[in-house]
């Protein structure tokens, strides 16, 4: 395993294990999510998602999406696409039927800078792209409603699906965010975590 890989694990205690770093970690004073309500080990739900003065807007909310908002803050004057990816939360799993609720738990401090590295790539890949959001849900989101959405605007639509499908892929891979899942039998964490990179091992070619 490279020492630069993250392994998505399960939070203990208000705490998470990272062999990267090789520490149990926990949210510094600054972090501006607060801890979840009891019983939800490792939970920091009070997450806001502030509109950027810039062109690249990135974060976590604890509340739900805004979508419609995203959408037109990704409007640019000099690109004629914009493309959104709006990921779901469904009603099923591998393995499991009557999903209900899924729960997702993250610590802004880890995850903003990886979402920051994803938007630095993307910009040098599609040096043409116009606006960019990355944005995750935090807390418990139901069926239907938007865990994450990414929003990119170029001059053209194929640069723009291609900066759009490399930003929700690449959060997939390399952003730490646990997911609980809650079905009629019980719940439990997600069963499709997998061992996590930095942006800068991808492969080059990839997008």
């Amino acid at each position: 395993m490279s020492h630069r890989e993250l392994v998505l694990s399960v939070p203990h205690a208000g705490r998470w294990y990272s062999p990267a770093l090789a520490c149990w970690a926990r949210p510094p004073p600054g972090c501006r999510c607060r801890p979840g309500d009891a019983g939800s080990a490792g939970a920091y739900h009070g997450c806001v998602l502030e509109r950027p003065e810039g062109d690249t807007w990135l974060g976590l909310s604890g509340d739900p999406l805004p979508l419609d908002e995203i959408s037109r803050w990704a409007v640019s004057p000099r690109c004629g696409a914009v493309v959104v990816f709006d990921g779901t939360a469904r009603d099923h799993a591998p393995g499991r039927e009557g999903v209900d609720l899924l729960e997702y738990e993250a610590y802004e401090e880890h995850v903003v800078p990886r979402l920051a590295a994803i938007a630095d790539e993307i910009r040098v890949r599609w040096p043409e792209v116009g606006r960019i959001a990355l944005v995750h849900r935090v807390g418990p989101v139901a069926v239907g409603e938007s865990a994450v959405v990414v929003a990119v605007s170029a001059p053209h639509r194929g640069e723009a699906f291609d900066a759009c499908r490399f930003g929700i892929d690449t959060l997939k891979a390399t952003v730490p965010i646990w997911k609980r899942e809650r079905w009629r039998d019980g719940e439990s964490w997600g069963l499709e975590a997998q061992h996590l990179v930095d942006v800068g091992e991808l492969d080059p070619g990839a997008g």
